[in-house]
């Protein structure tokens, strides 16, 4: 039995995105041990992902921290890996490749390495670059560009019984992280009131960052006593709508890895084509400025989906 390493430390969004890839690894090493690294932020994720024997927590100390350094270094020769595939391919797995790990073969973006390709990011996404990258490796790739996540989701029946809602809501995700304001796009109170209007119920499962931006959106916002329900109720939510709209944002991706329909919307953070979500059953919208793209495309938009799905 070898030991096979891969390294996929964050962000939500790629984690989601990388599934097909990791369980393409994963049928490729049926009888191997598989660990994945990753950052604690994202531990009961890689956790509860069926492909995946064991996870390695990477505290992603600061690379300035020798004594860090040194103890996660020490930490990864003790394991002996036989095959590490690095899903990340950034500056710190760039890093460890020439710096804590012991000779080995290695799949990567860094010369020398055993499978190496270097990723052009501002014209293909992961998934495609992956399908390449695991091709050159000498793997058989079935699933890299069908991830599918539906192993997230939590059963989620009597919450939705609770909260008065039955399946076939329209999910919206208004939120992004904090430090990008310009994925937000600014209209969800108007699509928020013409979906109820139009008779569809409007549904909102916000994290920490999102509830101000949620409680002032008509319909129903989904959190619990103690605060807001964590990546796996929402992916179980998510499986119950009929449609999504989103920004470009980790919950919009689990949405669409989970196979449903639904809108993306992007501003110029990033080309929607470097992002994978072309992979999916999700349209796209895009403008230079997200600001700019109107109410009024949108639900043109909603409006079309809604009636091609009553057909």
């Amino acid at each position: 039995m070898a030991a096979v390493l891969v390294i996929k430390l964050s962000a939500l969004g790629d984690l989601v995105q990388a599934d097909g890839a990791l369980r393409d690894i994963r049928e490729n090493h049926p009888d191997d041990h598989l660990t994945v690294m990753t950052t604690p932020s994202y531990r009961r994720y890689m956790e509860r992902c069926p492909w995946v024997d064991e996870v390695f927590v990477d505290p992603r100390a600061s690379r300035f921290s020798l004594a860090q350094m040194l103890k996660l270094r020490k930490r990864l020769h003790n394991r002996k890996f036989d095959r590490v595939y690095d899903l990340q391919q950034v500056g710190r797995s760039r890093f460890y490749y020439r710096w804590l790990f012991p000779p080995t073969w290695w799949m990567g973006d860094v010369p020398g390495c055993a499978a190496y390709l270097k990723r052009d990011e501002e014209r293909i996404c992961a998934a495609d670059h992956f399908a390449l990258h695991l091709g050159l490796a000498g793997l058989k790739v079935r699933y890299v560009l069908k991830g599918d996540v539906s192993w997230m989701a939590d059963d989620v029946d009597q919450l939705l019984s609770a909260a008065g809602l039955a399946p076939g809501f329209v999910l919206l995700i208004p939120g992004a992280s904090k430090s990008h304001d310009n994925k937000r796009w600014p209209h969800f109170r108007e699509l928020a009131l013409q979906l109820q209007e139009a008779g569809i119920a409007a549904v909102t499962v916000p994290g920490p960052d999102e509830l101000e931006l949620c409680q002032n959106l008509p319909g129903t916002m989904l959190v619990h006593a103690d605060g807001c329900y964590d990546i796996f109720a929402l992916a179980g939510f998510a499986r119950k709508a009929s449609y999504v709209i989103g920004n470009d944002t980790g919950p919009t991706h689990i949405a669409a890895h989970l196979g449903l329909p639904g809108i993306a919307l992007y501003g110029d953070h990033t080309s929607p084509l470097t992002t994978g979500i072309q992979h999916t059953r999700f349209e796209v919208m895009e403008r230079d400025n997200l600001m700019r793209l109107s109410f009024a495309e949108v639900w043109q938009r909603v409006e079309a989906a809604m009636a091609a799905q009553a057909k």
